[in-house]
């Protein structure tokens, strides 16, 4: 029988160290933005029944024909991970009742699902961070939302360009559906294969397909922002205008549009070089439809969803932070001094990292290794007479804030500390003694 290999799914990806350094970093930095903006945190399950995404997707969908990994329960319930955020958070919105007099403001971080090609920056297991804005449908919400997007990115150190339109109302849309397929209908053969097959149901996604051939035919369609109703109109121009008023440049993309029903007015994206085709790292837009498609009363709402991975690849990867001190135990009776010391300083906010029992050759390697800035060993004798050097390793013989603290750890263990003076010409040289 041959061995057995494991391995992770096919576009499914470990994080490992030093990459989730630089995702714990970007985490960290959006969830203090978004705390600043009023946003609060949302977990929702990676789970949901399917019929919530067949109703706020939409049967027809590439996502709910193609791309949903769905099974059934032991109990004959037919599940879905989710491919997306929105519908989950809308759920839990109604089933809560925290849309009922409120305007609640939320985000969510966390993995999605969808069965398509990996390829770079989309994977089948992939990382949105999505914000849901609720209960506010004017302009001046929209321009708050996609400030905040410029801010995430900004912060993120990623330079993009926002792109912007307007899908006007359901039925403005409607109207342009038929003028739209009018002018699609006699160059149905030039179009992609995609293309033919939903040109029908959902016209408007020709206008967006990455297929040259298509692009071409798209650029002489007839624009959707011609044919807005004028509250639509009006609400887009304010749009503009407060963005304008703070400093947020953007491009106007009359060929930008969403595939689901729910979503009219306000759409946007940013895009940014490096992704390829698929140059899209956050899009979002105004979906006033969605709470109501849902059972929950007609509740307006704009959001956007920034993917994880794509914004990843236009950052560089952060180191993984040095451990302050290495503890190393040269013999068997030093070993519960070394944990507790380890410990003490852990405590104090100290990084600290042990090895041991071993030779002294070992433990210099393992220091090494661990590529902490201080090492220290100690042993029997060492405990014995309160008496340990401590030394740095490679390095410009500079640190902050480990004296103090290493004093109090030590000291807890009843060994007198003298400060000495750190040595910045000759890292191997002791830096500090302890006596």
């Amino acid at each position: 029988m041959a061995e057995l290999t494991l391995h992770a799914v096919r576009g499914m990806n470990d994080i490992l160290p030093p990459e989730s350094a630089s995702w714990q970093r970007l985490e960290s930095l959006f969830r203090d933005i978004l705390r600043v903006y009023g946003v609060g945190e949302v977990r929702t399950p990676i789970l949901e029944q399917s019929i919530l995404f067949a109703r706020a997707i939409g049967d027809i969908t590439d996502i709910v024909q193609k791309e949903m990994y769905t099974f059934q329960d032991r109990n004959g319930v037919s599940l879905t991970l989710r491919p997306e955020g929105t519908a989950g958070v809308a759920r839990a919105m109604i089933e809560h009742g925290l849309l009922r007099g409120q305007s609640p403001r939320v985000y969510y971080l966390g993995p999605m699902f969808r069965h398509e090609r990996p390829q770079k920056g989309r994977y089948r297991q992939f990382h949105q961070l999505g914000v849901e804005f609720f209960g506010n449908g004017g302009a001046a919400t929209d321009a708050e939302l996609i400030a905040l997007s410029a801010h995430l990115l900004a912060a993120a150190g990623v330079p993009a360009q926002l792109q912007l339109n307007s899908l006007g109302t359901p039925a403005a849309r409607a109207s342009y559906r038929e003028q739209l397929l009018a002018y699609l209908r006699p160059q149905r053969d030039s179009l992609c294969a995609d293309c033919q097959s939903r040109m029908e149901r959902n016209p408007l996604r020709v206008l967006d397909c990455k297929m040259a051939g298509c692009q071409a035919i798209a650029q002489d369609a007839p624009k959707l922002l011609d044919h807005l109703d004028p509250e639509s109109a009006e609400h887009f121009a304010l749009v503009q205008r407060l963005l304008d008023d703070l400093g947020i440049p953007y491009q106007i993309n009359p060929r930008l549009v969403r595939g689901l029903d729910y979503y009219h007015r306000t759409v946007f994206e940013w895009v940014a070089e490096g992704l390829g085709s698929q140059a899209t790292v956050l899009a979002g837009g105004r979906y006033d439809g969605l709470v109501e498609q849902l059972g929950g009363g007609f509740v307006p709402a704009v959001g956007f969803a920034l993917g994880m991975e794509r914004l990843l690849t236009l950052t560089p990867v952060q180191p993984s932070p040095r451990p302050e001190l290495f503890l190393g135990a040269l013999d068997e009776p030093a070993l519960g001094a070394v944990l507790q010391t380890c410990q003490n300083l852990r405590r104090q906010g100290v990084s600290v990292v042990m090895a041991g029992p071993g030779s002294v050759k070992q433990l210099l390697k393992a220091a090494q290794r661990s590529a902490a800035r201080l090492q220290a060993l100690l042993g029997e004798r060492e405990l014995h007479d309160a008496n340990v050097l401590l030394k740095e390793q490679a390095g410009n013989g500079q640190w902050q804030g480990s004296w103090t603290l290493l004093e109090q750890g030590l000291r807890s263990l009843g060994v007198d500390f003298e400060r000495g003076h750190p040595h910045t010409t000759a890292p191997s040289d002791a830096v500090g003694k302890l006596s």
